[in-house]
């Protein structure tokens, strides 16, 4: 079985995990220094498998690394080259894979191509990106940039606009151009021969636009931002993609054991078929994230139409994956906080996120419980926060640096961070988590040892249920003889849950109250007790 389908992958963004060199900012040295942290093969360390890194490219950082100047290096704030291959060494001799974001809907406004195409109309690169003439004056059609204005800037220099889903600062590639997709290509077999392990790639249905650039439809009462207030129906998910995504597979699949993972955006609640389309027939994403699983709210009934649907768009020749948090949504500790009872509800999402059927996708800091916290208006970084300030929060609060430790700036830096450190850092670290057996921390620790030890969670089928109340979530994953069951109980009251004729638990393994891997003989039983928001894990 491939390597990504029984991994735990732990997101990394690589400015706030650890600042190696005192300059406020993380960088490659402290993701280095901290990889025993993630996986040494003893109980001192989370146990992951593999680290996906947010973009270490040079940039200019109007968007944080988002908006890539050079697709060959890496950016001299995160370190450099050398240091980038003792990464994925030293991660190798740990068994831990890496995983590079790929950035390629769009390049930097200073990256040399696009430089060269807007020198002049008759720039050999011209084409390399997306110049309209004006139409009667004005921009081309009604596109609108995800982060504000318009998603075409005029370039006084030829009298033309170029066209950018993001910032100005962020000029789309061309990719109905051969030329972008040969030198993309040749790109990614450059990392691949430093044995980079696979690639998350970037708003990945948005590559093609509609090659008659008819306007999008417009929606009334939708969202704060002019953005939402669009159907966006030609701007992206166009057909050709799926063609370039086969030949992606092709050269992916040329290497042992490598693999891709696809951001794909969609409006909440989101549509499960739209991620799903992207995985083809098992020929070309190899997997892309459901991104209605994380804007589910809280409940169990919620989450148990996400997972259905998801299993039965994918059938049975693509692997499913979940993730609850990213640099770019608010932490899941903050969206499903219950007062004192917020740890409960988080203990009782990390056992469902690790025990589901497929690729679980965790961000750093979840393990400790961090949360989103509002970033005051003069330390804001974000472009989003910066431009829509006070209305929307901006992606700031999810990107606050890692609390390692009780010490000042919560042992991430020896100087101020380049964002403010989550105010609870002294409690709420690794240190202090790591002591303390009954952790959040020892709980995601304990899971995924447990899941690597057992084939039903890795690899087994699964079978929802959900009881008439829709208090209760519970699934079966299977396979051959060995079994694991999982009750989730999303009340905050007691309630009584009654088993199902059909299960024959010998052992509860887990229980969200009691802490380590419990392996305690159960007695026969028809119904049982559960404490609010309690979660277990019976083998049988």
């Amino acid at each position: 079985m491939s390597w990504w389908k029984d991994a735990v992958i732990y997101q990394i963004y690589p400015r706030s995990f650890y600042d190696s060199n005192g300059d406020g900012i993380g960088d490659l040295e402290g993701i280095i220094q901290k990889l025993d942290y993630l996986n040494d093969g003893t109980d001192k360390s989370l146990g992951i498998d593999a680290i996906w890194l947010s973009p270490i490219y040079p940039s200019p950082m109007y968007d944080f690394g988002y908006d890539i100047s050079d697709y060959n290096s890496i950016d001299s704030v995160f370190g450099d080259l050398k240091i980038f291959q003792k990464l994925i060494k030293e991660a190798h001799k740990r068994k831990i894979k890496i995983i590079m974001d790929l950035v390629v809907n769009h390049t930097s406004h200073l990256h040399p191509w696009f430089l060269d195409s807007r020198s002049s109309i008759n720039s050999e690169k011209r084409d390399w990106y997306i110049w309209k003439d004006p139409v009667d004056g004005q921009e081309p059609n009604n596109f609108l940039g995800t982060f504000g204005g318009k998603a075409w800037t005029m370039d006084e220099k030829t009298g033309q606009y170029y066209y950018h889903s993001f910032l100005a600062e962020q000029p789309d590639l061309n990719w109905r151009n051969p030329a972008v997709k040969e030198e993309i290509f040749k790109m990614i077999r450059y990392w691949l021969d430093m044995k980079v392990d696979g690639f998350r790639l970037d708003v990945v249905n948005l590559f093609y636009k509609d090659d008659q650039w008819r306007d999008n439809p417009s929606r009334i009462f939708k969202g704060i931002r002019p953005f939402d207030r669009q159907v966006h129906i030609y701007d992206r998910d166009r057909p050709e993609m799926h063609d370039l995504l086969r030949d992606l597979r092709k050269l992916l699949d040329s290497y042992k054991d490598r693999m891709s993972v696809g951001e794909v955006m969609m409006d909440p609640p989101g549509k499960v078929s739209i991620p799903a389309s992207y995985y083809g027939n098992n020929d070309e994403l190899h997997m892309a994230f459901n991104f209605a699983f994380l804007y589910s709210f809280w409940g169990a009934g919620n989450f148990k139409k996400v997972i259905d649907e998801w299993e039965d768009a994918l059938g049975e020749k693509n692997w499913p994956n979940y993730t609850l948090s990213n640099h770019d949504f608010r932490r899941h500790f903050s969206r499903y906080a219950d007062g004192k009872l917020s740890f409960l509800r988080a203990k009782l999402t990390a056992l469902m996120l690790l025990t589901l059927r497929g690729t679980p996708f965790l961000y750093y800091g979840e393990e400790i419980g961090m949360e989103s916290e509002r970033v005051p208006k003069k330390n804001l970084q974000d472009p989003v926060g910066i431009r829509y300030w006070p209305f929307h929060p901006g992606r700031d609060s999810e990107r606050k640096p890692m609390c390692w430790d009780a010490s000042e700036f919560g042992g991430f830096s020896k100087r101020i961070p380049w964002l403010p450190v989550y105010s609870k850092f002294q409690k709420r670290n690794v240190e202090t988590a790591q002591k303390e057996p009954d952790s959040l921390w020892c709980f995601y620790r304990d899971i995924i040892k447990l899941r690597k030890s057992s084939k039903a969670l890795k690899t087994g089928t699964i079978e929802t249920g959900i009881d008439s109340t829709e208090s209760f979530l519970y699934y079966t994953r299977s396979i051959g003889k060995e079994k694991s069951h999982i009750i989730l109980n999303f009340s905050s009251d007691e309630k009584i849950f009654h088993i199902p004729a059909d299960w024959k638990p010998k052992n509860l393994m887990m229980d969200s109250y009691q802490s380590g891997i419990l392996k305690k003989k159960l007695s026969p039983a028809h119904e049982i007790i559960l404490l609010p928001y309690q979660a277990l894990l019976w083998e049988g």
